[in-house]
């Protein structure tokens, strides 16, 4: 595990994490044959871009704010087998390859933030975990409403 010395180190990571987001889902996105999951992506990539801005701007200002939000876990993702990215990928296959991309985010913010000593450099890590359980939440849920009840 990456150990940080100061928050501009934190930031810089957690920026280049969030690039690395924007970059895959932009992939998908170019990657997918159908215009629902193209977009779906693409709105991902547009998210991840914003929390980009909103970690560049903490770095600038120095101030954040947290919250103490509890985002709840449908365990979809645990269930399910992994999948590769490919060009004819299906709707399903792109909701799965997300849901598993976003809860290594989370479980990547979470280890870090157990293993941080500064309360505040553990907040900010918890913060980011919690952003990355919300966009699992959004994928399972679409998983469920389009895949589980189709089924």
């Amino acid at each position: 595990m990456k150990e940080f010395t100061n928050i501009t180190e934190i930031l810089d990571f957690a920026i280049r994490e969030e690039q690395a987001a924007v970059d895959f889902y932009l992939h998908l996105a170019a990657q997918s044959k159908n215009k629902k999951t193209q977009k779906v992506f693409e709105e991902y990539a547009e998210e991840e871009m914003r929390h980009k801005a909103n970690l560049l701007s903490i770095k600038e200002n120095g101030n954040f704010t947290l919250t103490d939000e509890n985002v709840k876990d449908l365990k979809i993702a645990e269930y399910l087998v992994d999948v590769k990215p490919t060009a004819n990928m299906s709707y399903q296959d792109a909701l799965i390859l997300a849901m598993k991309k976003e809860k290594a985010a989370f479980r990547m913010y979470t280890n870090l933030a157990e293993k941080a000593e500064n309360p505040q450099v553990k907040s900010l890590f918890l913060n980011l975990a919690q952003e990355e359980s919300k966009h699992k939440l959004a994928f399972e849920i679409e998983y469920d409403d389009y895949i589980l009840k189709e089924n």
